[in-house]
C-alpha cells in the first residue's frame, strides 16, 4: 500500500506524522544525543589499561577491548522509547521472515489447499532486510530471528546472515533460525561460522511414518542429522519445536521427554494455536497443564527451572537427563506481559502481535524514499498501539489473521 492510501486508512497515523514532524526539533531522541555525548567523553578520557606482566593472563586484543566498551556503553544507555510501548515492554527481541515459500506442507501451518504467494517483487529484498535490521538494532533489538516459510530455501542465506554478522558490534547478540531442517544441513556449518549462534528445529513426530502424514512430505531422516549436526558444530541447547495435537501426536511427549536423556536438547511443547485455514478446533488443544500431570506420572521428579523474564516457554528439566522440556503456553496461559517480540513479514509488514490483524507495511514506505527517520515514526506508532494483551481463546477462533506461513511463527 501507498503512503498516501495508508494515511487515508489510519488517521491516527497521519496525525502522528504530522505531530512528529512539528514537534523534530524538541524530540530528536534524547537518548540517542546522550548516547553520542557519553560516547565522545568516553572516547576522549579511555586510556589503555596497563598490560598484565603475568606470563598467563591473556593481552587484551583490540577486538575485546572494543566489546567492553560498547558493553560499558549499553549498560549506561537507557531504552529506546520508539520500541517501547504504553505497558513499558521493551522490544528486544525482533523476527524477520525472509519468504513465504516452504519444502513441507504441515497440517497446522498450511492449508491443505495451500496458500497464494505474494509475488516475487513483493517480497523483502536482501538490502530492505538489512536495512530494516540496522535500524531496529541502532534502537536496542540484541535478537534477531530468521523464520519462513522455510528460511533455507530462500537462495541468499548464506550470505544474508553473514550480513546480519555485521551488526554484532552495534549491539545484535543473538542471530537465531527457526528451521524444518530438510535442507538446512549442508548449509549448516557456513551459518555458524558466519554468526548464527541459536537454533531451532520443527519436529512434531519421532515416527517417520507419522511424519510424512503431518508434513505431507518425506525427511524425516535429514531433520534427525540435522539435530545431531548442531550439536557436533557446538550450538547449545539445540531447541526442538512441538505442536502438540490431541489425537495426532499427544501420545508421543513421553517419547520427546525420553529423546531428552541424552541429548542436549530443548524440547518445547506447543499449545495448537489458531490461524487461517489450519481449521482449528478446541478438542484437539491439549493443556500444558494435562501434559506436566502425563510426565510425572512417569517422572514424579519433573521439576520446574527458572526462566528468564522474556521467556515465552515454561522451562521443566527430569534430573539427570542432559535436556530439557518446555511449555509454550499461548492459549491456555498467555505471557503477554513480559512480550518483547516484533515480527516483519516476507513481504514486509510490521505486525506488533502474533494474533494480532493490524499491520503497516515497512516495504512501501522504504520503496517511496522514506528516510530511516520516517521509519521510526511509524516503527514507534506501531509499538505503542499494540494492545496490552491478546484476545481470549474464543475470540482468536473468529478473529481473521494470515496463516501461520505467512506470519513466520
Amino acid at each position: 500500500m501507498s503512503a498516501p492510501g495508508l494515511l487515508a486508512r489510519s488517521p491516527t497515523l497521519a496525525s502522528f506524522l504530522s505531530r512528529a514532524t512539528t514537534s523534530a526539533a524538541h524530540h530528536s531522541r534524547p537518548w540517542s544525543r546522550a548516547l553520542v555525548a557519553h560516547t565522545n567523553s568516553h572516547h576522549r578520557h579511555f586510556s589503555m589499561p596497563a598490560l598484565a606482566q603475568e606470563e598467563d593472563l591473556p593481552t587484551p586484543t583490540a577486538k575485546s577491548r572494543a566489546q567492553a566498551r560498547i558493553a560499558a556503553i549499553d549498560e549506561k544507555r537507557p531504552f529506546s522509547p520508539v520500541l517501547t510501548d504504553n505497558f513499558s515492554r521493551q522490544h528486544t527481541y525482533l523476527r524477520i521472515s525472509l519468504t513465504e515459500k516452504c519444502n513441507l506442507r504441515c497440517t497446522y501451518c498450511m492449508p491443505a489447499e495451500g496458500v497464494e504467494l505474494s509475488p516475487k517483487d513483493n517480497i523483502l529484498t536482501t538490502p530492505e532486510i538489512i536495512r530494516l535490521a540496522r535500524l531496529f538494532v541502532s534502537e536496542g533489538v540484541t535478537k534477531i530471528r530468521l523464520t519462513g516459510g522455510e528460511p533455507t530455501v530462500r537462495k541468499d542465506i548464506n550470505d544474508l546472515v553473514a550480513q546480519l554478522g555485521e551488526l554484532q558490534p552495534m549491539g545484535l547478540k543473538t542471530i537465531a533460525m527457526t528451521s524444518n531442517g530438510i535442507a538446512l544441513k549442508r548449509k549448516l556449518p557456513t551459518l555458524v561460522a558466519s554468526g548464527m549462534n541459536l537454533l531451532n528445529l520443527s519436529l512434531d513426530t519421532l515416527d517417520r511414518f507419522k511424519f510424512e502424514l503431518m508434513t505431507r512430505r518425506k525427511g524425516f531422516e535429514r531433520v534427525m542429522e540435522t539435530i545431531d549436526d548442531a550439536l557436533a558444530l557446538g550450538m547449545s541447547p539445540v531447541k526442538v519445536n512441538c505442536v502438540v495435537m490431541r489425537g495426532t501426536n499427544d501420545k508421543e511427549v513421553l517419547d520427546f521427554v525420553e529423546f531428552t536423556r541424552n541429548k542436549k536438547v530443548d524440547i518445547r511443547f506447543i499449545e495448537y494455536m489458531p490461524f487461517g485455514g489450519n481449521k482449528w478446533k478446541e478438542n484437539k488443544l491439549v493443556p500444558y497443564q494435562e501434559l506436566i500431570e502425563n510426565i510425572r506420572a512417569i517422572h514424579p521428579t519433573f521439576k520446574k527451572l527458572t526462566d528468564d523474564p522474556n521467556d515465552t516457554s515454561k522451562a521443566y528439566h527430569v534430573p539427570g537427563f542432559a535436556g530439557q522440556v518446555g511449555f509454550i503456553t499461548s492459549m491456555s496461559d498467555h505471557f503477554c506481559g513480559t512480550c518483547n517480540r516484533l515480527r516483519i513479514t516476507a513481504d514486509g509488514n510490521l505486525k506488533v502481535c502474533l494474533f494480532g490483524n493490524t499491520e503497516v507495511s515497512l516495504r512501501d514506505m522504504m520503496r517511496e524514499g522514506k528516510t530511516d527517520e520516517e521509519l521510526r515514526q511509524v516503527i514507534e506508532m506501531a509499538v505503542k498501539n499494540k494492545k496490552k494483551q491478546h484476545a481470549g481463546m474464543s475470540n482468536l477462533v473468529n478473529m481473521k489473521n494470515r496463516p501461520m506461513i505467512l506470519i513466520g511463527g
